[in-house]
């Protein structure tokens, strides 16, 4: 293994800088601390179909409530859809979904206090919430698109805060 090899494995905590092999990170030495993560992201719809939703006419019924709920549930199972991730005792979760030019801007907020942090959490809750709209207008809007996901704010643990700028 070349030394610049083994430096970037040491910099990557879910790959064990010896072998190379994938691995859950121990975080049982580690203190449990109040952690929160903000994630957002956006889901783009077309006009006829956002005039649809916003007049409540949709069949299968409102889909941004159905989102909603299908985002907290997502952030609660995070560590069964993702394969190193953590269960975390979850003390919070909130999904908003705002009305925003040409779609809807989603956000997740995700509380604990755990040994480790929620960002997977807040970014699957915002993830599932748009596949969620997607899964109930699709029968209107094929086209839809989604993107823009990301973290941008993370409170507590060693490595400290972050504010995305």
């Amino acid at each position: 293994m070349t030394r610049a090899s083994r430096k970037y494995r040491e910099r990557l905590s879910h790959i064990d800088p010896e072998s190379g092999k994938i691995r859950m990170v121990d975080v049982g030495a580690k203190p449990e601390t109040a952690r929160e993560a903000v994630a957002r992201g956006h889901i783009a719809i077309a006009a006829g179909a956002l005039r649809q939703i916003r007049a409540g006419a949709l069949k299968k019924g409102d889909p941004l409530e159905t989102a909603r709920l299908a985002g907290i549930m997502a952030a609660k199972q995070t560590s069964a859809l993702i394969p190193l991730c953590h269960p975390l005792p979850i003390s919070h979760v909130d999904v908003q979904v705002r009305p925003a030019r040409g779609g809807y801007d989603i956000e997740a907020r995700v509380q604990t206090r755990a040994a480790t942090g929620v960002e997977m959490e807040a970014l699957t809750a915002v993830a599932v919430t748009a596949l969620t709209i997607y899964d109930m207008v699709k029968a209107i809007d094929k086209a839809m698109t989604i993107g823009a996901i990301r973290l941008v704010e993370k409170r507590g643990g060693k490595s400290g805060d972050y504010r995305a700028r």
